[in-house]
């Protein structure tokens, strides 16, 4: 089993714990009422929604291959050209 995989299986306490202990922090955007936190872990590019106004972390999720979602973090960070989710 890969890191990655390993990952999907924790339970989101332990994805979140997991990510600031051993991913590293890329960027951190605003988006519709949300601060998205970028991590990098085991060579896949995961987000984070934290909603500042509930004080509460509501989702974490791949960074997919979108072009769409990516031009997000294009004009702060440098993707790789051939990044695949």
């Amino acid at each position: 089993m890969t890191r990655m995989e390993e990952f999907n299986t924790l339970s989101f306490r332990d994805k979140i714990r997991r990510l600031y202990e051993e991913g590293t922090f890329i960027v951190s955007i605003r988006y519709y009422g949300y601060k998205i936190n970028l991590y990098l872990y085991d060579e896949n590019y995961i987000e984070v929604f934290y909603n500042h106004k509930l004080d509460l972390i509501e989702r974490i999720e791949p960074l997919q291959g979108n072009p769409t979602r990516m031009k997000f973090y294009s004009d702060q960070i440098k993707l790789p050209a051939d990044f695949v989710a």
